[in-house]
């Protein structure tokens, strides 16, 4: 890849760690029931040669958007956030003019995986995202495979809105399945407004048995579907630590990426998060 171009983790989070926030945690997980802040993401940013991140919500509340911008705003490493807001409450549009100049927030998320189904057809969440775009920010699309389907009508009433696809919509890796997740993705990928975040394929998969391989022919998928131009790579740290190291997780990215072209890595690797987002240089 090209010195030139900054490499980016498009997806990580950083939290505090409190056990009524984070019932998620179960057990299976129960090692990352511990603070997870700046000092130790920029250790294992070292560690897999990594220049700068964007921090996402993990939890559902303006304190923690405030908090991650505050961190943000005193780190080297962190070039943008996204963030958590009420984005279907009466009062959102005024809770927007209150965030949009938090520093370094350059979009929004809600945890739509946990939501019933067809909650994105859900008029009062539309009302709020027909908004997004004129406060110049992003959307991460955090969604199961079963919410495919929804997520295109959804896409479908905002064409001015910036998308991006978290952790491939996360398929069923683990049993091996591909469809209907690759035939929903190749539908989702029309819409030109939508990228796709190569990230948290991992927890997906078996954790202690995963392989590139095994990774691989998802990976094809995104590529066929969305190209070079339209992927951004990430890691879904800490998260991914309960079934590979960070380092081990980028140098698996960059074994399966390494045929394509030095604009296709340096696309995929960095300028595209840097564009989508509007990260600043640091």
């Amino acid at each position: 890849m090209s010195d030139a171009v900054p490499v980016i983790d498009s997806h990580h989070h950083l939290w505090r760690y409190m056990p009524e926030e984070f019932g998620w945690l179960d057990e299976p997980m129960a090692e990352l029931r511990r603070d997870f802040l700046p000092k130790d993401l920029d250790v294992d940013l070292a560690s897999a040669g990594v220049d700068g991140t964007v921090a996402v919500q993990a939890r559902q509340s303006l304190e923690e958007t405030r908090w991650l911008c505050g961190l943000a705003d005193g780190s080297e490493s962190i070039r943008g956030v996204v963030g958590w807001a009420p984005i279907a409450a009466p009062e959102f549009a005024g809770v927007l003019e209150g965030v949009r100049g938090l520093p370094r927030l350059v979009g929004l998320r809600h945890v739509v995986q946990g939501e019933a189904t067809g909650f994105l057809d859900g008029p009062a969440f539309n009302a709020g995202i027909a908004l997004l775009a004129g406060a110049g920010l992003t959307y991460d699309l955090l969604i199961l495979e079963r919410q495919l389907e929804e997520t295109v009508r959804f896409v479908d009433r905002h064409p001015a809105q910036a998308f991006v696809v978290d952790h491939v919509a996360k398929p069923r890796i683990a049993a091996g399945e591909l469809e209907p997740w690759r035939s929903q993705m190749r539908e989702l990928a029309r819409r030109p407004n939508v990228m796709c975040k190569v990230s948290g394929m991992v927890t997906e998969a078996d954790w202690r048995n995963w392989s590139l391989e095994g990774l691989r022919p998802y990976l094809d998928v995104c590529v066929d579907s969305f190209g070079p131009a339209r992927l951004m790579a990430g890691s879904d740290w800490p998260v991914c630590l309960v079934a590979s190291s960070y380092a081990g997780w980028w140098a698996a990215l960059r074994e399966y990426f390494a045929g394509f072209t030095e604009a296709e890595r340096d696309a995929i690797f960095g300028g595209n998060a840097i564009a989508f987002y509007e990260l600043s240089g640091k």
